[in-house]
């Protein structure tokens, strides 16, 4: 089935934690793909200078520096659209790896206001714009963690399972109206900081959840999904697309060549 050009109309694509990994990944991809990509994290020394790279490869991308868990924030950066045609819900992450009986409160919720109210403050700012585009394509970037647990994961198990419950019920509600629900779910994915934002800083324990692991996924390979199930035909919906490495065959079994 061939790729899909944005029209006119659709060919704004907002991606959110685009500072590195995933999101920058992703943002890279799409405006390859045609798309006038807007960066938004935190970091806005990041976006700014992935932005100049995107635009001196020649193409379209701006930097918005955003919270997205500050929902005055977001719904100001909205009014900045009448409409576009693609939102990445990318910003998110994982603290910790306690069990549930020594877990840190203040991490659960931290993770919980990244990966689930935040994608619900953009993706409630963003609906009436994706929808004026007659063509949107929502995209929640979950992970194969919101759909099975792991000791030792419950505070971002119970994040993504929000998120991807998020997706699924937005799919019911808006049946009928010209937006698509997307929900990639990646497994075991090496980015730069995933782990080490996880642990603390902790470079050792950060490593070990790729020890023997010869090829887990890579950013790279995430942005290529996405972008595929974007720049699918507007009548074609991938709900729902999980991606693990070769080596992984769930949450819990992992071949490693140790």
């Amino acid at each position: 089935m061939p790729t899909a050009a944005p029209s006119a109309a659709s060919r704004i694509a907002v991606v959110t934690g685009a500072s590195s990994g995933i999101g920058a990944a992703t943002a890279r991809q799409l405006a390859a793909a045609g798309y006038r990509v807007v960066l938004t994290a935190r970091r806005k020394d990041r976006i700014e200078a992935l932005a100049e790279e995107i635009n001196a490869a020649g193409h379209a991308a701006t930097a918005y520096q955003l919270d997205v868990t500050d929902r005055t924030a977001v719904n100001e950066f909205a009014t900045a659209f009448k409409s576009i045609g693609v939102l990445v819900n990318n910003a998110g992450g994982a603290l910790g790896a306690d069990p549930v009986a020594t877990g840190d409160p203040a991490d659960w919720r931290t993770m919980y206001e990244t990966n689930v109210i935040g994608t619900l403050n953009l993706t409630q700012a963003l609906l009436p714009k994706l929808e004026a585009s007659g063509d949107g394509t929502v995209v929640v970037l979950s992970s194969t963690a919101g759909h099975g647990t792991y000791e030792g994961g419950g505070g971002y198990v119970a994040a993504k399972h929000g998120a991807h419950v998020l997706a699924e019920t937005l799919r019911l509600e808006i049946v009928g109206r010209p937006i698509r629900v997307i929900e990639v779910a990646p497994g075991m994915v090496r980015t730069d900081e995933f782990a080490l934002t996880r642990f603390g800083g902790d470079e050792n324990r950060a490593a070990k959840v790729y020890e023997g692991v010869a090829e887990p996924l890579t950013a790279d390979d995430v942005a290529d999904t996405i972008t595929w199930a974007v720049t699918r035909p507007s009548h074609v919906n991938i709900d729902l697309l999980v991606v693990r490495p070769r080596a992984q065959a769930s949450n819990t079994k992992v071949h490693r060549e140790l």
